[in-house]
C-alpha cells in the first residue's frame, strides 16, 4: 500500500512538471489539472501540445471594432430591436435618421427614449472612419480626403467636381473611394500599391467615404455626390464581399438611393470578380484597367497581370456587356516610352476592334520616387488618332488634382 502510495505521488509531481514544460503552465496549477484530467478518464497531456516545444503566446487583438450602422440591413436592425423587446419600426427610424436626414450621431435621435439610444450607443456607431483632413486643388474642382480608421491605418479618397454630360445637372460630383488599405496589383505607375495590401476594408468604411463627402458637399456647396467610382486605392474584386455590400447600400432606395448606373467599378482583370459581378442583377459600369495591348507588356507595367491570361480577362469583359447591356471600358495609362509608341497603338486597335467598348487614354501621373514620365502632347495625339482611325472610341481623361497628389495613380498610403 506504502509503495502505491509513493508511486502514485511521484507519477503526479513527474507528470506535472512535464505538462508545465509542455504547455508553460505553472506547475501547481498543472497538478491539479493533470489529476482532473486522469479523474475524468481523460489523457493528462493536451491533444494539441507539440512535445518538447513551449506554446506561443496569443496576444488580444489591439482594437475590438464596434457594430456599424452604415451598410446594415434592416433586417438585421429588426431582429436587434426586436431581441430587446422593442418594436420593428424602430430600425426604419434609425434608416431615416440615418440616410434621410443624414444625422450620424445616435443620440440625437430624438424619436427613440433616451435610454433606448444609450443601448445603441453602446453597441452601435454610424461608421468606423475619422476625417482627419481635406485638401483643395489650385482650381478648388479636386478635394482630397484622408480618412483614419479605427486600427490607426488610413487611406483617401478623392472629390472630383466635372463637366456633366447629363444634362438634367450642370455638374457631377464624382467620389473616387478606396475599397482597401494599399493594394495587391502593385501597378508601376501607381502610388497605392508600392507597400502592397495591408487589408481589406468594412463595408461601412467604404460606405463612410461616400457618406461624410456627401455631407460635407451639401454643407458647403448646397451639393449632393452624383457618381461614384472604385477607383481608389485596391482591387475592388480581391474584397468582393465588402464591395458588394457597399454598392447595394448605395443604391437601396431606403438607404443612399444613387442610380447604379452612376456607379463605376475598377479592376485590374480578376476574372472570377468580372463573373460573379456579372452573375448579380446589377448594372453598374465596369472598367478593365488595361495599360497594355498584349499580355508581356501588361505583365511588367501590372505584376499582378500574371494571375490571369489577358484573353481570358478580356472575355469576362466580353460576357459582362452581354448580360448586363453596359458598354465597357478600357483604362491606358500612357508611359513615355514604354506603352506609348504607334506600333503600341496599332496593335490595341487589334485587340479591341469589332467590339463594343471605348478607350480611356490616361496620360502619367508623375508619382515621387518612380522614374516614369508622361508622353509628349504629341505623343499622345498620335497615339489617339490611331486609336480614331481603328474606329475605336476613345477619350483622354483630363488631369485634375496633381497639384495635390489627387491624381489618378497617386493615391498613397499616408502615416498616421
Amino acid at each position: 500500500m506504502v509503495y502505491l502510495y509513493f508511486g502514485a505521488l511521484i507519477f503526479f509531481v513527474f507528470g506535472a512538471k512535464i505538462r508545465a514544460f509542455v504547455t508553460g503552465e505553472n506547475p501547481s496549477q498543472t497538478a491539479y489539472s493533470l489529476s482532473m484530467s486522469i479523474c475524468d478518464g481523460f489523457s493528462p497531456l493536451p491533444k494539441s501540445s507539440n512535445f518538447g516545444q513551449k506554446t506561443k503566446k496569443i496576444s488580444a487583438p489591439k482594437y475590438i471594432r464596434m457594430k456599424y450602422l452604415l451598410g446594415v440591413t434592416l433586417d438585421t436592425l429588426n431582429t436587434w430591436f426586436q431581441e430587446r423587446g422593442q418594436p420593428r419600426f424602430r430600425a426604419g427610424q434609425i434608416f431615416d435618421w440615418l440616410y434621410k436626414k443624414e444625422i450620424s450621431d445616435i443620440m440625437q435621435m430624438s424619436n427613440l427614449s433616451i435610454d433606448l439610444r444609450y443601448a445603441l450607443d453602446k453597441e452601435w456607431k454610424a461608421h468606423g472612419i475619422e476625417l482627419v483632413k481635406i485638401q483643395t486643388s489650385d482650381d478648388q474642382q479636386t478635394y482630397k480626403f484622408l480618412w483614419q480608421l479605427h486600427d490607426g491605418k488610413r487611406v483617401e479618397s478623392v472629390l472630383i467636381i466635372g463637366e456633366n454630360r447629363d444634362t438634367q445637372e450642370a455638374q457631377r460630383r464624382t467620389v473616387c473611394v478606396s475599397s482597401q488599405v494599399g493594394c495587391p496589383a502593385r501597378c508601376a505607375f501607381c502610388a497605392s500599391g508600392r507597400e502592397g495590401l495591408l487589408r481589406n476594408l468594412e463595408p461601412d468604411e467604404i460606405i463612410a467615404q461616400v457618406y461624410e463627402i456627401n455631407r460635407w458637399l451639401q454643407k458647403e456647396r448646397g451639393e449632393r455626390v452624383s457618381h461614384i467610382v472604385y477607383m481608389g486605392m485596391g482591387e475592388p474584386f480581391r474584397n468582393y464581399e465588402a464591395v458588394l455590400q457597399s454598392i447595394r447600400t448605395m443604391i437601396a432606395p431606403d438607404m443612399m438611393g444613387i442610380s447604379q448606373r452612376r456607379i463605376t467599378v475598377s479592376t485590374v482583370g480578376v476574372v472570377e470578380g468580372i463573373q460573379r459581378l456579372a452573375s448579380e442583377d446589377l448594372k453598374v459600369n465596369l472598367v478593365l484597367s488595361l495599360h497594355a495591348p498584349n499580355q508581356k507588356l501588361r505583365q511588367k507595367i501590372i505584376p499582378y497581370a500574371r494571375e490571369y491570361e489577358l484573353q481570358s480577362i478580356l472575355e469576362a469583359m466580353y460576357d459582362y456587356a452581354a448580360k448586363t447591356k453596359r458598354d465597357i471600358t478600357f483604362e491606358y495609362t500612357l508611359l513615355a516610352g514604354i506603352n506609348d509608341a504607334p506600333e503600341h497603338a496599332h496593335e490595341l486597335v487589334e485587340l479591341l476592334k469589332n467590339k463594343q467598348c471605348s478607350v480611356n487614354l490616361i496620360p502619367y501621373n508623375p508619382v515621387a520616387g518612380l522614374k516614369l514620365e508622361k508622353p509628349s502632347h504629341e505623343a499622345i495625339r498620335g497615339f489617339r488618332k490611331i486609336l480614331d482611325a481603328g474606329n475605336i472610341i476613345s477619350t483622354c481623361r483630363y488631369t485634375k488634382g496633381d497639384d495635390i497628389a489627387a491624381a489618378c495613380g497617386q493615391l498613397a498610403l499616408q502615416k498616421s
